[in-house]
């Protein structure tokens, strides 16, 4: 029981459906050609009235979007802030190079007498050092058994090479070998933070608007996200992070649902076209800029500190009327129309414009913010609960696999410098992949074979040995872009299987799921102290098991979207078939939106905005 009142807490307090990011996967959007349109009338057409999609849009948009370039940055952020340099173990204090340096050898091979070699056989133990200096070793032909040399711990910490990276949090607080687990479990934590947030500031965003708690995050994340540069500890800086991720929550989550509220029905898609690459160019902007300085410090303080500009003009933003309206404050949101009306050159209609006129159209806004429903209506019925099902063990592999690759870039033996981009440009092929098989293929067949072919190349990289580095590339771009195909399509999938009066609160009792396993994956790496095959194991096996429960999900190509439970029930059990309708998905209707490791869908039919107010944020 306390589960469910856990996903009803979430579910009504959250407007639009959020993802970490994640990367982000692709939102998506049908063109439905003969949905009954009334359902979209009323404040749609009041927004026409004003301009439609005119010069207040077209700032209001750009202003919320640019923050998404930022998201990528703290989502991936631990890749380099956490990045794990080549080190061995400091020499006694008594033995340094310097004193060693009559020697007539290199110091990588005066090392040999120090430290041993790993099981590879290829390079320095990271975590052993000999008890006594071995100089035999440095004989060319020294045929010692190693084995059998007594060896200890790095009594004297680490020696960290400065190639790669300046300085990182492992290198500075020495997070390897027994503690390497911590590193791992930085990322678990800001993805807690992810989560965290989702839930307060959805309840938040309701009760004091959503400007006010945008606002509030986008200088939270800047204050917090700066001082974690000056964190003086490994506490101090994992407790920073967590509310960092609290803020992207809040960033994101309000963000998307002021900038979608403010755009007509028509214009939704292609802004979302638009919008969506904003987090993909992000993945790109964090490899440069954690390529020019290098230091964690100074990466964490340039990707948090733009939150102050996007604070500073925040305050130009306009609330959303439609929550004005429904928390009684429609003299706010009248003067709130009267403002875009004149940006966009709609001076002559604010006369006409008066409370009489807003409440006529926004009457049925009104009556169905008077109803609402629970994550346990998700679970009640039969079809509901099939589906249900079914989407949480997608949303959580798909999250899961996704950061598994995402979050451990220096395995590939390639610079992670270079990873980064080509795992953010692998976004735009795989977005254009998913769309075209979502027209063809139909939703449940392209979502089971995204999740499939993604957990046969991660099974693949197993075997691949790990001095083929192009080959191993190869297959992790490609893994990488069919789990962010397999986001696409769980994204639009969700939207139409879910029906109206109940799609915001299902949308947002899945994605948890998503956040959980965004929050898994980073610990699924600490198994490769076991086995090294062992978490590609574990990710490919969720991917597996995913889709096999796509593989019982109904068909929705081409059929129209259901309104009511009942329908949803109808049409699972095949006793009141619906004739289909024609619908296309064209690459131009498709939009993604990244982040958080957090991303939220908006547009998922024509019909998405009848019952938002309802069952999302101010059903409570």
């Amino acid at each position: 029981m306390s589960i469910i009142c856990f996903y009803t807490l979430f579910s009504l307090s959250t407007r639009l459906s959020v993802h970490p990011p994640i990367c982000p996967p692709l939102q998506s959007s049908i063109s439905l050609q003969t949905v009954n349109q009334t359902a979209e009338m009323g404040f749609g057409e009041l927004l026409e009235e004003v301009g439609g999609f005119g010069r207040y849009q077209w700032i209001h948009v750009t202003l919320i979007s640019l923050p998404g370039l930022m998201m990528a940055g703290q989502n991936l952020l631990n890749n380099f802030v956490s990045g794990i340099p080549a080190h061995h173990c400091s020499l006694p204090a008594n033995h340094s190079l310097y004193n060693l340096s009559h020697h007539q050898v290199d110091e990588k091979q005066l090392l040999r007498a120090f430290i041993p070699l790993d099981s590879s056989g290829n390079k320095l133990d990271r975590c052993r050092r000999f008890v006594e200096p071995q100089w035999h070793l440095l004989a060319a032909n020294s045929s010692t058994n190693v084995s059998q040399i007594q060896t200890e711990g790095c009594l004297d910490g680490w020696t960290f090479d400065r190639s790669e990276f300046l300085a990182t949090t492992v290198s500075e607080w020495e997070l390897v070998c027994s503690l390497r687990p911590l590193k791992q479990m930085i990322q678990t934590i800001y993805m807690g933070g992810v989560l965290t947030g989702a839930i307060i500031y959805g309840g938040l965003s309701d009760r004091f608007g959503r400007r006010s708690v945008l606002t509030w995050s986008y200088l939270q994340l800047a204050v917090l996200g700066c001082s974690s540069a000056l964190s003086p500890s490994y506490t101090a800086y994992c407790v920073f992070r967590f509310l960092s991720g609290m803020a992207v929550s809040g960033v994101i989550l309000n963000g998307v649902s002021l900038k979608v509220e403010w755009i007509p029905t028509k214009e939704r898609t292609l802004v979302g076209t638009l919008t969506s690459f904003f987090f993909t160019f992000g993945q790109m902007i964090l490899a440069g800029l954690a390529y020019w300085l290098r230091d964690w410090r100074k990466l964490q303080l340039v990707i948090c500190a733009p939150q102050f500009l996007f604070f500073a003009y925040s305050w130009w933003f306009s609330e959303s009327a439609r929550w004005l309206v429904l928390n009684r404050r429609s003299e706010d949101a009248l003067k709130t129309l009267h403002r875009v009306a004149r940006i966009n050159g709609k001076s002559e209609i604010i006369d006409k414009l008066t409370l009489e006129v807003l409440h006529s159209h926004m009457k049925k806004e009104i009556e169905s913010s008077r109803s609402s429903f629970t994550a346990y209506d998700l679970l009640r019925t039969r079809g509901m609960r099939r589906i249900s099902i079914c989407l949480i063990a997608v949303w959580f592999s798909t999250s899961f696999a996704y950061y598994g690759l995402a979050m451990d870039l220096q395995k590939f033996g390639v610079s992670i410098y270079l990873m980064q981009i080509i795992f953010g440009a692998v976004d735009f092929p795989a977005k254009l992949l998913a769309l075209s098989m979502l027209s063809y293929l139909g939703r449940r067949v392209s979502q089971a074979t995204c999740l499939f072919l993604s957990a046969l190349i991660i099974f693949a990289n197993i075997f691949v040995p790990s001095d083929m580095q192009t080959i191993r590339t190869t297959l992790a771009c490609l893994g990488k872009g069919f789990t962010s195909a397999s986001f696409t399509t769980v994204y639009l999938y969700t939207g139409e299987l879910y029906p109206t009066i109940i799609r915001q609160t299902g949308m947002g009792f899945v994605s948890t799921m998503a956040r959980v396993g965004s929050m898994a994956a980073p610990a699924v790496l600490i198994l490769d102290e076991v086995l090294p095959a062992l978490p590609s194991v574990v990710y490919g096996g969720a991917a597996v098991l995913a889709g096999c429960f796509a593989c019982f999900l109904p068909e929705t190509l081409n059929m129209p979207l259901p309104d009511t439970i009942e329908d949803v029930e109808n049409k699972w059990s095949g006793r009141s078939p619906t004739p289909p309708q024609q619908e296309s998905v064209s690459l131009n209707e498709g939009g993604a939106l990244g982040h958080v490791g957090v991303v939220m869908t908006e547009g998922v039919a024509l019909k998405e905005m009848k019952d938002s107010e309802g069952t999302g944020l101010n059903a409570l």
